[in-house]
């Protein structure tokens, strides 16, 4: 997942179909590892090093991000927490609904079509995702199913086998690699296109995200209890603003890095609860990487660490969400004892009795 975060919506072959509103049982086949037409072999690709890498590097986006990440660092060491409780309050709710917009809208429903959403909850996520200020929905979209198709491959726009910092930010301070180009164009985007609501997003993409994202959130505490412009700049066009984009970038750099893998173990993505503490549930990455058609992005619905399934859930109590796809509990086991690393705390391996 990324600011601008396969081929196929699932993670099983299409003459699979996945039933809405059904725990789902899938034949045999998903638990046999299989070669996808036209999918790249893993590659294992080092780090650049200091001075050399694949790509141009792309100047204006190293200076403007190291930029705005120094203010915001200033700002998280020197804001006056106590005497700003309501703006720091208002900043958290933001980040709140901006990081919903992300995992809820561009990454669950437009990305993985996990879930169906009516007008309602998609203009709502459309709005959260704006407050998010990332890229277009249709870009996010494209390079986040290239991303699970190819992924730890060139064709990776955020391959974690080029270093954590690659994959956390360095991959938006360089030209894509061909590869992610090439298999980007491929990537059938018909879903989201035909989507209205989408397609306003994409119109008015710079007044949203300018509105919604900056404007609208400095505005409301100078207005209403008279903070000052300093302080509402402050937390909000950079504090909260780049902690939310870290948080996002933890998917792609931490939680492709170091956790346990329950549920495949040849897979670079683990479970991190550290991402999913801060990015409302995507922390769950290896069971998601599994069944990313999964609407929970996780095998347990504990809202405690994945606030973005209650939320949908919560919408789905009043009909707005509907046709949530999720896999059968006897599915998640026999993938757990067949690939799983044995860490699964129900289905892992049983240690043999010591003798006396």
């Amino acid at each position: 997942m990324a600011p601008n975060i396969s081929g196929e919506n699932r993670c099983v072959d299409s003459k699979f179909e996945v039933q809405p509103n059904e725990l789902v049982e899938l034949p045999e086949k998903i638990l046999e590892t299989e070669k996808t037409e036209g999918v790249l072999p893993v590659k294992e690709t080092k780090g650049e090093g200091w001075f050399s890498f694949k790509t141009e590097l792309i100047w204006l986006n190293i200076i403007a991000i190291s930029l705005v990440h120094l203010i915001a660092f200033y700002g998280i060491l020197t804001f006056p927490v106590f005497e700003c409780k309501l703006t720091l309050l208002w900043g958290t709710l933001l980040g709140q609904l901006a990081g919903f917009g992300v995992t809820g809208g561009v990454h669950r429903l437009w990305t993985h079509r996990s879930y169906k959403a009516k007008l309602p909850l998609r203009i709502i996520l459309l709005v959260c995702y704006a407050m998010a200020g990332q890229n277009t929905i249709y870009d996010w979209v494209r390079d986040h199913r290239v991303h699970h198709k190819f992924s730890e491959t060139d064709a990776d726009p955020h391959n974690s086998n080029r270093g954590f910092f690659f994959a956390h930010v360095g991959w938006l301070m360089m030209r894509k690699h061909p590869e992610v180009i090439r298999r980007g164009r491929q990537v059938d985007m018909s879903d989201i296109l035909a989507d209205p609501v989408v397609v306003f997003g994409e119109k008015y993409f710079l007044p949203l995200k300018l509105f919604f994202c900056f404007i609208f959130p400095t505005l409301l505490p100078i207005y209403c209890w008279n903070e000052t412009w300093y302080r509402s700049i402050m937390a909000q066009v950079f504090v909260r603003y780049i902690l939310t984009l870290n948080f996002t970038w933890c998917v792609n750099s931490a939680a492709h890095l170091w956790g346990t893998k329950p549920y495949d173990n040849k897979i670079q993505p683990a479970e991190n609860l550290g991402v999913a503490l801060v990015a409302l549930g995507e922390g769950w990455h290896n069971y998601h990487h599994v069944f990313p058609w999964d609407y929970k992005a996780a095998e347990l619905g504990n809202y405690r660490v994945n606030t973005t399934t209650m939320l949908i859930d919560m919408f789905a109590k009043i009909g707005w969400a509907y046709d949530l796809k999720q896999p059968s509990k006897d599915l998640v086991k026999r993938i757990v004892e067949k690939k799983g690393d044995g860490s699964h705390p129900l289905w892992g391996e049983v240690p043999e009795p010591k003798a006396e």
